[in-house]
């Protein structure tokens, strides 16, 4: 009863923190792009949302926040095999729902959070033995996103290993048929991405976290028992190292089985932790306060965003910048009864075209003044900051 009602505040708190973050959000121009012009399943599934509650961010979204909440109850479902005592299940849950990679795919328009719902779903009926609906996810997937061509090198290699033949065949036939539908570019002269990657799975996990995910998967390859889960999620790092050699990733394509192995990073912990006499776990429980209190850090910092205008002298390096400004500049335009616009930028023009504000008119918008009369200014603020100007000018 009492692990239900920890389960309960968890999906309770990260549904109102991620309804409440919607509002501070405008759409960008990739979800733009998504929304009204892409051809896939985030695509009809928001549109299915802004059709029954309004044209709206909290409806734009709420597809990937039903999916993440979901996602997290699956993760649950999948501690419990791996997870014998109760905070140590609600522990994993609790990191797995407010790392900081993993509430970005929920808020955001893409394939990230149907990408992760489907592995977790795969991985639960998988472990379960109910073979027949683990093999219709594992097909239906090939129709969802190219990313699951590296779920499939990992399941590959997991049956192997494992001598699971029919596995290994499907796998090697879905894996084949992703490369001919999608194909997956590894060309590119080095580039020095490694790096990058490095940086972009801090972000994913907190920095800290990151480097205790490397040091588990490395103690579990070594030492411990290779489950599924850590085939997927080893494997998938390992592939993006690789392929980061070369060229710049798209990490999305990648970090969504990555952030997978939460259980495994806790069962490591606490089977250390708990083989040590009580005077000798002072380390541990440094390190494992460290990690947590970066990780709120850093999970604190992907929902306040706003503030850093505040302190940032060129507003543009806020990493948050284009998921801002569309909303709030529409509004203003509406208040001046303005609901077509002339717009150079074809990019911002799909982004407003969600908040009503159509392409044509006689009215031009330009984020420079192009002449010194004869406009009217709208100045985007951020807690008491201008982070963008706009000017109106009425041709007729």
């Amino acid at each position: 009863m009492r692990e239900r009602l920890f389960l309960g505040l968890i999906l309770l708190v990260s549904a109102v923190a991620l309804i409440v973050e919607t509002q501070t959000l405008s759409i960008s121009y990739d979800e733009a792009d998504i929304y009204f012009n892409a051809n896939t399943i985030v695509h009809y599934l928001a549109h299915a949302s802004t059709g029954l509650l309004g044209q709206n961010d909290l409806a734009l979204r709420l597809p990937s926040i039903l999916l993440h909440l979901l996602s997290i109850f699956l993760l649950y479902k999948i501690g419990k095999l791996f997870l014998k005592r109760t905070i140590d299940r609600i522990i994993a849950v609790a990191i797995y729902a407010f790392l900081p990679g993993v509430n970005s795919a929920a808020l955001l328009v893409n394939q990230g959070s149907l990408v992760i719902f489907l592995t977790l779903l795969f991985t639960y009926c998988y472990l379960k033995e109910y073979k027949v609906a683990s093999h219709i996810i594992l097909i239906g997937s090939l129709f969802v996103d190219n990313s699951f061509a590296i779920f499939y090198i990992a399941l590959f290699i997991y049956a192997l290993m494992q001598k699971k033949t029919d596995l290994a065949i499907l796998t090697l036939i879905l894996f084949s048929a992703a490369m001919y539908l999608y194909g997956f570019d590894t060309g590119g002269k080095p580039k020095g991405y490694f790096v990058d990657t490095l940086g972009i799975y801090a972000a994913v996990f907190s920095p800290l976290l990151f480097l205790y995910f490397v040091y588990a998967m490395y103690r579990i390859l070594i030492k411990e028992e290779k489950n599924l889960l850590w085939y997927i999620s080893f494997i998938s790092l390992i592939v993006s190292f690789i392929l980061s050699l070369r060229q710049r990733l798209a990490l999305e394509d990648f970090a969504p089985f990555v952030v997978l192995s939460v259980p495994l990073m806790v069962k490591v912990f606490f089977n250390s932790y708990r083989v040590r006499l009580p005077q000798f776990r002072k380390w541990h429980t440094l390190v494992f306060g460290l990690i947590l209190t970066t990780l709120a850090c850093n999970t604190v910092l992907s929902y306040l965003h706003k503030p850093l205008y505040y302190f940032l002298e060129n507003p543009s390096r806020n990493f948050a910048i284009k998921y801002h400004i569309a909303k709030e500049l529409a509004q203003a335009l509406h208040e001046k009864g303005i609901d077509k616009i002339i717009l150079k930028d074809d990019k911002l023009s799909l982004r407003l075209k969600f908040y009503g504000i159509q392409s044509g008119g006689l009215i031009k918008l330009s984020p420079q003044k192009e002449l010194d009369e004869g406009f009217e200014q709208i100045d985007i603020v951020y807690v008491g900051k201008v982070v963008k100007t706009f000017y109106v000018y009425r041709l007729g």
